[in-house]
């Protein structure tokens, strides 16, 4: 069965971008040659990598719909993963929930309004 493999950030400031997710989830970034697109590297263990490009075009307007696969990362603490995100310049777009069984989750706004969610795994969730 196909699985994903990698992700892409587009961004329209891409050094903003990269401070944002190195400050919220502690990812490394890497300019691939003289090329502007960074490699992520997201860490160890399961999970995938990504890549970081200029966005083409406007970036989403405040109340545009989702039109993109959301990203969801997995954290040990939602609240404080939430509070880094604020105080990096992002903000909530859909705040902390419960899906039963699976745990917390939040969905929240880049600093170049992209969309991505945040679950905490929590099997007691309700």
């Amino acid at each position: 069965m196909p699985r994903p493999v990698h992700f892409e950030i587009h961004a329209s400031d891409p050094e903003r971008a990269v401070t944002f997710y190195a400050t919220v989830f502690g990812w490394t970034f890497e300019r691939w040659g003289s090329n502007p697109y960074w490699l992520i590297s997201t860490g160890d263990g399961p999970g995938i990598d990504g890549g970081l490009v200029p966005r083409q075009g406007p970036a989403p307007t405040e109340d545009a719909p989702v039109n993109a696969f959301p990203l969801t990362v997995e954290v040990d603490d939602l609240d404080a993963a939430v509070r880094r995100v604020e105080q990096a310049g992002g903000q909530v777009a859909v705040p902390r929930s419960p899906i039963p069984g699976i745990g917390w989750l939040a969905y929240c706004v880049d600093t170049e309004g992209n969309i991505f969610g945040m679950l905490e795994p929590a099997p007691e969730a309700e």
